[in-house]
C-alpha cells in the first residue's frame, strides 16, 4: 500500500452533489442516499448516473436503515446482497460495520461482508463510534482486514475527539492496521487544526450547503418525513469548500510526509 497520501474524501447523496466534489478536487466518494439523517444504502441507478460523468473512486454506504448497528438476518442478507451489486458494478470499495447487543464488533456477521467484499476496499463506518472499547474494535478492524475506519473519536465531532484519534493514529503507525480517517464536523478549518496538532492524514466532509427549492407552489404544513425539516431546502455539496479543503492538504503535503497512513 502507498502510504504517503493524504486522503480527502466527500461524503455525497446525489449525483450533483458527487459530481460538485469530484470537480472540487476529492479524492473519493462515499455514496449514500438519506445523508441529513446520517447516510442509508443507495441505489444502484444512483451510481450508474455517477459513473456515466466521472470515474473518481466510490466507496458505497451499506446501511439498511437509520438507527442503530444491531442488524436482524433478513437486514444482513440485504447488505450482502447488496455487496455483491456494487461489486458487479465496479465499487471501489463499501462502507459497513455491524454490532452485537454489548456494543463490540459482531465479528461473526462482519466475516460474512468480508467474504462478500473480498477483492474491494472496506471502510468501517461510525458503529466504530459506538463501540464499547474502541481499542479492542480497532484490533478487531485489523484482523477482519479492514482497510479504513470512519470515526469521530467516540464523540459528537472529531474535534472533541481529536485526542482518541491521534491514539489510534499511532496505533496504527507502530502496529499498522486500518488507516484512520477523521470525520463528523470536518471542515477545511478544522482540516487545518488537525495537521497542526495530529497525525492524521485522511479526511471526511459533506462539504454541504443549504439551497432554497426551486418549487414555486409550495404546500406549507405537510410533511413529508422528519416536521422540524422543510420539503423545500436542499442538501448538496459545494465544490468550493471541497476544493478548499484540498488546497490546505496539498500545501501541507508539499511540507510534510504524514505519519498516519492513507491507503489508496
Amino acid at each position: 500500500m502507498n502510504r504517503n497520501n493524504y486522503i480527502l474524501e466527500c461524503c455525497v447523496d446525489s449525483a450533483e452533489s458527487a459530481l460538485e466534489a469530484a470537480g472540487g478536487g476529492a479524492d473519493r466518494l462515499e455514496l449514500c442516499a438519506a445523508l441529513v439523517i446520517g447516510g442509508t444504502s443507495p441505489s444502484l441507478a444512483l451510481y450508474e448516473e455517477i459513473r456515466k460523468y466521472s470515474s473518481i473512486p466510490i466507496r458505497v454506504l451499506l446501511r439498511p436503515r437509520f438507527g442503530d448497528f444491531l442488524y436482524t438476518d433478513h437486514e444482513l442478507a440485504i447488505i450482502k446482497r447488496e455487496i455483491v451489486l456494487f461489486k458487479e458494478a465496479g465499487a471501489e470499495g463499501v462502507v459497513i460495520g455491524c454490532l452485537t447487543a454489548d456494543g463490540d464488533l459482531d465479528m461473526e456477521q462482519m466475516k460474512e461482508l468480508m467474504r462478500e467484499a473480498d477483492g474491494m476496499k472496506v471502510t468501517l463506518h461510525r458503529a466504530f463510534d459506538l463501540c464499547r472499547d474502541p481499542l479492542l474494535a480497532y484490533g478487531q478492524a485489523a484482523e477482519l482486514g479492514i482497510d479504513t475506519i470512519l470515526t469521530s473519536g467516540q464523540q459528537g465531532s472529531c474535534l472533541e475527539g481529536m485526542e482518541l484519534l491521534q491514539r489510534l493514529c499511532e496505533k496504527q503507525r507502530k502496529e499498522g492496521g486500518p488507516d484512520i480517517m477523521a470525520g463528523a464536523g470536518v471542515t477545511p478549518d478544522v482540516i487545518r487544526k488537525f495537521l497542526e496538532q495530529t497525525d492524521i492524514a485522511s479526511y471526511h466532509l459533506s462539504a454541504k450547503r443549504v439551497l432554497d427549492s426551486g418549487m414555486r407552489f409550495r404546500k406549507e404544513g405537510v410533511p413529508m418525513g422528519l416536521p422540524a425539516m422543510s420539503e423545500y431546502s436542499v442538501f448538496r455539496t459545494d465544490g468550493r469548500i471541497v476544493g478548499q479543503a484540498k488546497k490546505i492538504l496539498e500545501e501541507h503535503r508539499n511540507h510534510h510526509e504524514p505519519f498516519c497512513g492513507a491507503p489508496m
